[in-house]
């Protein structure tokens, strides 16, 4: 039998792992799926139409699975999707999808969501993201992977987030953010690479070096987006594979980059 604390609710339509924990004063609401080996420390509320994986906690007072904050929102079947090792911090807060977009909110793997963290409606977060206290994530928005986002920082609705950038702390993110850049600012600003999340993980001198040449081409050349993805596609210098995470920024940017 799954590890239910005798004061927790359970919906009868919920699908709970007979490895899965439910601490104290946790509510587990209708068609809610829960994981091996997940955990719900104590006074975690799960409201309906939530899919958990396996491995990941939730602290208190973290609120998941509720209805999205959209007036257009009326009640419809939507989702709220979480993947494995996770870890959700005290008092995070993630809605569930809307039908005015793909009717779903999804959550990768191994992320850490800190202190009052908000996720809103129809975002897609990947995997191996640290997401620190108090960030807001409005509607609509998409994290890649490998990124940090430092705490009391906005991401206005729409904007992308792409792999190993870096947000500093109290910033509001107005457009895309580039991969392997690291921004800044109210509004935010790009002051450079991420070079020490490269070194963290020990990515060698030479691909760090191209980054670089690929970086201050897009940023700092003057040149136009346009001339800058000629370059960057076709000169010999620009032969990294991890170069095309800059490319993919500038081509699927819809909002422009934080520049």
């Amino acid at each position: 039998m799954s590890q239910i604390h005798p004061t927790a609710l359970i919906s009868p339509s919920a699908v709970i792992d007979d490895s899965a924990v439910i601490g104290p004063y946790c509510i587990v609401g209708d068609e809610v799926t829960i994981g091996a080996h997940t955990i719900l420390h104590r006074h975690v509320v799960v409201t309906r139409f939530t899919r958990i994986g396996q491995h990941n906690q939730f602290y208190q007072f973290s609120s998941i699975g509720e209805d999205p904050q959209d007036l257009k929102y009326a009640g419809e079947r939507t989702w709220l999707e979480i993947g494995d090792y996770n870890t959700i911090r005290e008092a995070c807060s993630l809605h569930r999808g809307t039908t005015q977009d793909k009717g779903l909110t999804k959550i990768g793997s191994h992320n850490l969501l800190m202190v009052n963290t908000h996720i809103a409606h129809d975002c897609t977060i990947g995997n191996h993201n640290v997401i620190a206290n108090n960030a807001g994530i409005a509607g609509h928005v998409s994290i890649g992977n490998h990124i940090i986002i430092g705490g009391n920082s906005g991401i206005h609705q729409f904007c992308r987030v792409d792999d190993y950038s870096l947000i500093g702390g109290a910033s509001l993110i107005l457009k895309d953010v580039a991969a392997f850049t690291m921004v800044s600012g109210n509004p935010a600003r790009a002051l450079g690479l991420n070079i020490e999340g490269m070194h963290r993980k020990e990515w060698s001198a030479d691909t760090i070096n191209v980054l670089r040449k690929g970086y201050l081409t897009i940023f700092r050349s003057g040149m136009t987006t346009a001339q800058a993805l000629i370059i960057l596609q076709e000169d010999l210098l620009f032969k990294e594979p991890k170069i095309q995470l800059l490319i993919d920024s500038l081509q699927h940017s819809k909002r422009g980059v934080v520049r």
